[in-house]
């Protein structure tokens, strides 16, 4: 790496180098951080420790953490019980391959999880994140209908609004139209997308919802091999809630048309929406089911796709006999290990009270943000709560005033949302929503 000293002489210095003279600025112009510009960043805030719900920064400030670092630390930073799982799997191995190899950790994990989902979902296949897990459980569709000789049925039926991850087989079920992922929509698999449910409770639902789907269904369903879908609430792709009857009816279409359902509960799984999973809202099966984020409490990336016996089998007794995938770091120990006392540590928490009161919180302490003119609609369920403008918000404006105030709240598009974690007091929640009722009065004046 060359620069050029005070008399114009070059001079050459490592990155190493660089970064002990300061690291802050290595990092403004060597690292690219998640959906950001290496031309115009926006502020990045140094973070030291983390404890709780805080998140402490490098110049001594504490952030109360509005996003549980993007909607996974449940149980709050630095738990005791979470950090000796670690240390106590450390001791004995940190990661074996998992092809022809296996171990205690990823085995009990997957008993865990078959004993809290739905009884149809009996196999279990670990990934690395989200968006891998959604790219497992298109290729496990595709690849089922494949083993049944109908090589035909290769397209994904999906709802618009959605996001289902950064990779390009979950890119390619994200919305196309004004998603995160328009700009590759041109070199994307094409596949069906109908409107996104209206419905926000089932005294709103209408039969009317489905016509599109029907007809999708009545002429297209031979070459569908799933549907996919966030249920009940739909995440970046808009904070979007629905209507349980609307899942009910989508599950009942997927029967009668032999089509498989795919639910994508990355972000709605482990208790986030007031139940354990947002499926049991619809009181509903998929038969492959993404889980991933607050799976680890936040500890380490770790996703888990679980699906039926029939669909296992299905693939495994046909030409090639196996499923064709195997991350390097599948079922990693450490994960599965911090994986399993995270479950049980919500398992045998209160929960259900600490959701429901999380609820109240943000539904009294948002509440006067539907009194300003641009804002758009305020809704809450469960631990999240949205805030949805009728403009874009400044990212190079907001965050900073969120952080001015004391607490970490990123918004994107024209939403401020957040997602606590589970322990968060009454009283840093009544902090966090009224620096969101503030910053979100004071932006209308920035227009």
């Amino acid at each position: 790496m060359y620069t050029l000293t005070d008399s114009g002489q070059v001079a050459m210095t490592t990155a190493q180098e660089q970064f002990d003279h300061d690291w802050r600025a290595f990092d403004r112009a060597h690292v690219w951080h998640p959906y950001s510009s290496m031309t115009a960043p926006i502020a990045t805030y140094p973070v030291v420790a983390a404890q709780g719900v805080r998140i402490r920064l490098e110049d001594g400030r504490e952030l109360i953490d509005g996003m549980a670092s993007w909607w996974s630390v449940i149980h709050g930073y630095n738990h005791p019980v979470l950090n000796q799982a670690l240390r106590d799997q450390l001791d004995a191995m940190a990661h074996v391959m998992f092809g022809g190899l296996t171990h205690t950790p990823a085995v009990q994990l997957a008993a865990r999880l078959i004993d809290i989902t739905p009884a149809p979902l009996q196999q279990v296949f670990f990934a690395d994140s989200g968006s891998v897990a959604v790219e497992v459980a298109i290729k496990m569709a595709i690849q089922y209908w494949y083993a049944q000789g109908h090589t035909e049925r290769t397209r994904l039926l999906t709802i618009r609004n959605g996001y289902h991850g950064d990779t390009f087989a979950a890119m390619s079920v994200c919305d196309p139209v004004g998603g995160m992922h328009e700009l590759f929509s041109g070199i994307l698999p094409k596949h069906l997308f109908v409107r996104a449910p209206q419905c926000r409770n089932d005294a709103d639902w209408a039969e009317a919802e489905l016509a599109e789907i029907q007809q999708i269904f009545a002429h297209q369903a031979h070459e569908i091999a799933a549907v996919i879908l966030e249920p009940i609430i739909q995440g970046a792709g808009g904070m979007r809630f629905y209507c349980p009857q609307y899942l009910r009816r989508i599950r009942e279409l997927c029967d009668a048309h032999d089509v498989l359902l795919i639910a994508d509960e990355i972000a709605t799984g482990f208790g986030r929406t007031g139940k354990l999973f947002a499926c049991e809202h619809a009181d509903i099966a998929p038969d492959i089911l993404c889980l991933g984020k607050a799976l680890t409490g936040g500890y380490m990336t770790l996703a888990a796709v679980l699906t039926t016996q029939r669909i296992a089998h299905g693939i495994s007794d046909a030409d090639p006999g196996v499923f064709m995938h195997g991350p390097t770091f599948m079922a990693n120990p450490l994960a599965c290990a911090v994986a399993n006392a995270s479950v049980e540590l919500l398992l045998n928490s209160p929960w259900q009270a600490r959701v429901a009161a999380i609820e109240a919180g943000l539904e009294q302490g948002l509440a006067p943000c539907r009194d300003f003119a641009h804002v758009r609609e305020v809704r809450v369920l469960g631990a999240i709560g949205v805030v949805e403008l009728h403009h874009p918000v400044d990212m190079h404006w907001m965050p900073d005033e969120f952080v001015k105030r004391g607490v970490w709240v990123r918004p994107f598009r024209n939403l401020v949302y957040v997602m606590p974690p589970y322990v968060m007091t009454a009283e840093d929640l009544a902090a966090l929503t009224q620096a969101i009722v503030e910053v979100v009065g004071l932006a209308e004046g920035r227009r």
